[in-house]
């Protein structure tokens, strides 16, 4: 069992207790799973067992209901069951590792996202968009909320999930084309030339972090922290196969000289299967394969001009 449904299920055992516990304020209340950690993004597996895992949710108010309920509700945790499923509650004493490491239990709305954004309100400019960054957004955006009476939780978590305004995504997606291009397309196969190995490691990584960026930002989702941004890129509907085929034959060689250009050609197929998309949805009209001819065409449909003239390689 994965940590999301092992708190889905911990919370369905314990919800009849905390409901005849404090049961006004379980009606405002929002539970769930959500924020840092890899079992927030289903990627957790037996190696996550070593820290932060057991049965637990997160229970969140705005920060003044939480401050004047907060001996009532952590009243109301100490009754909750110390073992579930044969594992100790993260809400036991002997199951906090760390208590104040702020992940689970009673979490203020505003600083939860605070947290995650730098702000307490949903981002409305820009600029705010942009200064956030986007593994952030993922976590703040990850897991899943079980129930939520008053909606607050809710309401600034789907402003998120509807992902950036129009001109900032086009503007990243520019700025990605761009740098994929510079790195994969143009210094991969010259740093192999030259047998320069950590160059051509260099060039591959960040290609390929700028291709995985890519493809969450053409699923109009945020790229979460680097650890499992191939696992779950590899899955989304749109180029998730063929990015998970590029990053599976970029790591499976050694990039040390010429003989690795079977690195460069599934570079250019990737780079390919990108061109097709662009132009397919209306964002590029050019022909080539070159992503870096794609950058222009895309951010000459970005609205806003003193964004679209940014340079061009930031975003």
């Amino acid at each position: 069992m994965n940590g999301l449904s092992l708190a889905r299920d911990y919370y369905a055992a314990c919800r009849p207790i905390l409901l005849q516990a404090i049961p006004d304020i379980m009606e405002r209340a929002a539970v769930g799973l959500a924020g840092e950690g890899s079992e927030c993004l289903g990627c957790d597996d037996a190696c996550s067992r070593d820290h932060d895992f057991g049965p637990a949710f997160c229970l969140w108010l705005p920060r003044a209901e939480l401050r004047d309920a907060r001996e009532r509700i952590d009243a109301a945790l100490a009754r909750l069951p110390r073992e579930f499923h044969g594992l100790t509650s993260r809400f036991a004493p002997e199951g906090r590792r760390d208590p104040a490491n702020g992940r689970v239990g009673p979490l203020a709305i505003e600083d939860f996202y605070v947290f995650f954004t730098g702000l307490d309100r949903p981002p409305s400019h820009w600029r705010e968009w942009l200064r956030i960054p986007e593994y952030q957004l993922a976590a703040c955006t990850s897991g899943e909320v079980f129930e939520d009476g008053a909606g607050e939780f809710s309401r600034w978590r789907e402003a998120l999930l509807a992902c950036y305004p129009r001109d900032v995504r086009l503007k990243k997606l520019a700025a990605r084309c761009m740098v994929a291009a510079q790195a994969g397309q143009y210094n991969l196969p010259r740093s192999l030339e030259r047998g320069d190995g950590v160059a051509a490691m260099l060039a591959a990584a960040h290609f390929a972090e700028a291709a995985l960026s890519l493809v969450f930002l053409c699923n109009r989702r945020y790229m979460p922290f680097y650890k499992w941004a191939g696992r779950l890129g590899r899955r989304l509907p749109i180029l998730g196969e063929e990015l998970g085929r590029t990053l599976d034959i970029l790591a499976a060689h050694p990039l040390r000289g010429p003989r690795d250009m079977d690195a460069v050609r599934t570079v250019e197929d990737f780079c390919a299967a990108v061109a097709a998309h662009l132009r397919a949805v209306g964002l590029s009209t050019e022909e080539d394969s070159w992503l870096w001819a794609h950058g222009p065409h895309i951010l000459r449909q970005v609205e806003n001009e003193e964004l679209r003239r940014m340079d061009m390689l930031q975003g």
